[in-house]
């Protein structure tokens, strides 16, 4: 008996249209059937925003059948990364699927998820403090909330129009053993590529989440009218101490990729012990 396709949700935050998730999404489709709902617009930094008070709007973009028999369907939404996994998760997959494609196209049963979750491509690394402010990130979280197996990936460039194929033969290792093995409750990986030669890459490390921060943040700067305004740019201060570190931007600069377990969880269980001892509740 022929083996069903596994369900794969992809988004992003650099829009539905970016190189990055086409690339990713094509690779996605030898494994499963892909949905893709990502936003119309970039949406970079914005971490877990919602869109509340507004309406959001979702357009079929396209739909494909490729060689093996597996689909693709490309949404785009007017919202941000985490609203497109809530709308997906919704309006998809456990609510039975979606009113403007025939049950064939979805073939998605009512309290179906996905089996598997990818965010990006991201335009741009996610090391470090950047996972932070993330809208890869933020949607990759989204989905461990839902109990789903969540992993986003970038990669170290801002390059509209980066060579992908340099990374495609890593990038097909670590889909497979993500779609293959748990993470655990709670959890999402963050995924960072070197933009680097195929032959420079030294390979693929488990790290941790750098420690480093943004300094001199905003430049000032006059409109025609002589107005101050200021633009957001920015200098990454390292603040990795000692010679022995795993931190995910360091090895990353070494020519790694970097594998960073995530938690939804950010609770501080020793501080929380040790507070609790010093305030006497």
């Amino acid at each position: 008996m022929q083996q069903k396709p596994i369900e794969i949700l992809v988004t992003n935050d650099d829009g539905y249209s970016a190189k990055g998730i086409n690339f990713l999404a094509d690779i996605l489709s030898r494994y499963g059937n892909v949905t893709v709902v990502a936003p119309k617009e970039v949406q970079s930094g914005m971490s877990a925003a919602l869109s509340m008070g507004k309406p959001i709007r979702m357009e079929r973009v396209s739909h494909r059948v490729c060689g093996n028999g597996n689909r693709v369907t490309v949404y785009s939404l007017t919202g941000t990364p985490v609203d497109c996994v809530k709308m997906a998760m919704n309006k998809c997959f456990l609510a039975g699927g979606s009113e403007t494609l025939t049950q064939d196209e979805w073939a998605l049963e009512r309290g179906y998820a996905p089996h598997i979750i990818f965010s990006g491509i991201n335009h741009g690394s996610n090391a470090s403090v950047a996972s932070l402010y993330s809208g890869t990130l933020g949607a990759a979280a989204e989905g461990a909330i839902y109990g789903v197996k969540a992993v986003g990936l970038s990669i170290n460039t801002h390059d509209p129009n980066p060579d992908f194929t340099q990374i495609e033969e890593y990038l097909v290792e670590i889909v497979g053993k993500a779609i293959k093995y748990p993470v655990g409750e709670g959890v999402y990986l963050n995924i960072n590529f070197p933009a680097i030669a195929k032959e420079q890459i030294k390979g693929i490390r488990m790290a941790t989440q750098g420690n480093g921060m943004w300094i001199k943040e905003f430049e000032q700067r006059k409109d025609p009218h002589g107005r101050d305004y200021y633009w957001m740019t920015g200098n990454f201060k390292n603040n990795e101490t000692g010679s022995e570190t795993i931190a995910d931007h360091i090895l990353m600069d070494e020519g790694y990729i970097t594998v960073v377990p995530h938690r939804v969880d950010t609770t501080c269980r020793e501080t929380l012990a040790r507070i609790q001892e010093d305030w006497n509740l």
